[in-house]
């Protein structure tokens, strides 16, 4: 199905830290009970409201959090959004179920993916296959004849448990995304779902989950639209800065920070060792001197990556 290993030096030097701090997470386990529930709590909310807000759900993640941990309904929204919220939520309890009991990754598994989050919401078409067409507003593709949907389906679950490419989990997940979006298998709810889906995939392989945030929601739909044009370096990158923040939270909360680690460009400009303020690191940041990401208004960046930029 692919037959390419995205080559570029910013990736590869994404793939190697998320591969050291990988090792290092594991060398860490198990982590604190207490410490892995808090984690799990924090990252379920966030996930879930990341990914519904990026559907177009308008609760806040505070609401959010509200609605999932005091059953609280939230005036002026619609019964449609608070299942959304609950349905999403139930379909994670559901996924880590399943990676606790390391069963191979099924064709099933997103038709069961698929059933949770459109319960009560969608119950004709929730855990079925597209029958129909169906067009994408933005997208530069048309999703494949419905008749073929099944096989297709099939042959990705096939192509991603075998992996001929011999991809790591990371890139992995990317592709078998990217491919689940460019399928669209369903009438709706195909976002949440292949996003629940790559964490499944994710989780299995012991990495924590990977959450792709709703400022990032422009960024994602871009990087999508570049890979169907055989473009995937956006991809790959959204991917990979998104699981190496989800790896510095699980470190961090058992270990203190390293230069490694994404912080805050406010937070790395305090460091005396760096000995450049905020607003000039921001200015290399824009002018994409050192390598940072930005989320909402705060740029994120590595002291490490600082450090080097001037050395050289």
């Amino acid at each position: 199905m692919y037959s390419w290993a995205p080559s570029n030096g910013l990736i590869e030097n994404h793939r190697q830290r998320i591969e050291a701090k990988k090792f290092q997470l594991d060398e860490l386990r198990p982590l604190p009970v207490n410490v892995l529930e808090k984690l799990e709590q924090e990252m379920s909310i966030e996930w879930t409201y990341n990914s519904n807000a990026i559907e177009g759900n308008t609760l806040t993640l505070n609401e959010t959090k509200v609605v999932l941990e005091q059953g609280i309904t939230i005036g002026g929204k619609t019964l449609k959004e608070h299942f959304e919220i609950i349905n999403h939520q139930n379909a994670i309890q559901w996924l880590q179920d399943r990676v606790s009991k390391k069963l191979k990754f099924q064709s099933q598994d997103l038709l069961t993916l698929h059933s949770w989050i459109m319960k009560g919401i969608d119950d004709q078409h929730s855990g079925r296959f597209r029958t129909g067409r169906v067009q994408i507003t933005g997208a530069n593709f048309i999703p494949p004849n419905p008749l073929k949907v099944p096989e297709l389906i099939d042959e990705l679950v096939h192509w991603m448990n075998e992996n001929p490419q011999k991809l790591d989990p990371v890139a992995l997940a990317a592709a078998f995304h990217h491919r689940l979006v460019w399928i669209h298998p369903f009438f709706d709810g195909n976002g949440r779902t292949g996003r629940l889906a790559i964490n499944l995939l994710l989780m299995q392989f012991g990495f924590p989950p990977l959450v792709i945030l709703k400022v990032d929601r422009l960024k994602y739909y871009r990087a999508l639209n570049s890979a169907n044009l055989g473009e995937w370096e956006k991809l790959f990158l959204l991917f990979f800065q998104g699981m190496e923040k989800s790896l510095d939270r699980f470190i961090n909360a058992v270990k203190p920070t390293s230069n490694d680690d994404y912080l805050p460009l406010s937070q790395i400009a305090e460091d005396p060792q760096i000995g450049y303020g905020q607003e000039y690191l921001s200015l290399l940041a824009r002018r994409g001197k050192i390598e940072a990401f930005k989320e909402g208004r705060v740029w994120y960046s590595t002291k490490s990556a600082i450090v080097h930029y001037f050395k050289n």
